[in-house]
């Protein structure tokens, strides 16, 4: 077994003594304030085991991370009903572009783009008796962790600012792959990727997807079949147009938020989670790929 922890605190050296850290996301006003020079990463093993070094218990907002877990619930609550609404085929363009909708009669590629994870949000809305606050305690109890909540002013950010997001929500409703209105389904998919968590709270939300559905505390969350599909999702979406450079360098499932944050994971081993808030032109983590990347190769542990 490798030592983790000694692993984990030489890649925080690295990450720390790199000399170009990424630009942090300025699109969302209020995540242009975080310091770049942020950087932590922790690791949960199978048999629960925690490493971690640097700033690994900071909390930060998910983003796009979040969209795994609102498809997980989803999942858990219409099962294979969400196919007929949405794809399951890597988009191959940014996150954010729209004309594929169009082309595709307002079918999304995948529930890990914008368009996709609001139709997620739709059937989240639809589905939950509370939306936000059910939605927030399914990732409270995931994690074991009730401190996890809502940061307010990057939602309203994302509100004043999410004019693509609009669109894309209007399209999808012209086309008739919403079913509620457009401004309930955007506040939800704001108040969503404004959760606010550090890389430790991520390994144990994630901790289900690599357990064949069964969360910290033993409690089936999904099938073995759901989650195995989730993870292949994660492995050929996850990264927005860069899914297939970090399936080629990092080889695990994983997904990115332009928060900084990076979760990845090996099914019966481990949940990893970085942050470093400077992207790359892709708007993944510049300093999480790389050293995900450099994980895996000291490891020789991935999926290939």
């Amino acid at each position: 077994m490798p030592d983790f922890q000694a692993i984990l605190e030489g890649l925080y050296r690295e990450a720390m003594n790199a000399s170009d850290k990424g630009t942090v996301a300025s699109y969302i006003p209020e995540l242009a304030y975080i310091d770049k020079n942020n950087f932590g990463i922790h690791l949960k093993t199978a048999d629960g085991k925690d490493y971690g070094a640097g700033d690994y218990k900071k909390v930060f907002s998910i983003q796009s991370i979040s969209k795994v877990l609102a498809l997980s619930k989803a999942m858990e609550l219409i099962g294979e009903n969400i196919w007929k609404r949405v794809d399951v085929e890597p988009s191959g363009h940014p996150f954010n572009q729209l004309a594929l909708l169009e082309i595709e009669n307002g079918i999304p590629r995948n529930p890990l783009i914008n368009s996709g994870a609001l139709v997620i949000a739709d059937i989240l809305v639809s589905n939950l008796q509370n939306p936000k606050e059910d939605f927030l305690n399914y990732i409270r109890d995931l994690s074991g962790d009730d401190t996890i909540n809502f940061n307010t002013d990057v939602a309203h950010s994302e509100k004043v600012t999410g004019f693509k997001n609009y669109a894309a929500a209007n399209l999808l409703k012209s086309f008739k792959n919403l079913n509620n209105p457009v401004d309930d389904v955007l506040d939800f998919y704001f108040h969503q990727c404004a959760i606010e968590m550090s890389c430790q709270q991520l390994t144990k939300a994630f901790f289900f997807l690599s357990n064949k559905g069964n969360c910290l505390s033993n409690k089936i969350r999904l099938t073995k079949t759901q989650a195995k599909r989730i993870n292949a999702m994660m492995l050929t979406c996850g990264f927005y147009d860069e899914a297939g450079e970090f399936a080629f360098e990092v080889g695990l499932p994983g997904k990115s938020g332009v928060g900084g944050g990076i979760v990845a994971l090996l099914p019966d081993n481990f949940v990893i989670a970085t942050w470093s808030p400077g992207l790359n032109i892709k708007g993944n983590s510049l300093l999480g790929m790389k050293t995900l990347e450099k994980f895996t190769t000291k490891t020789k542990l991935s999926i290939f």
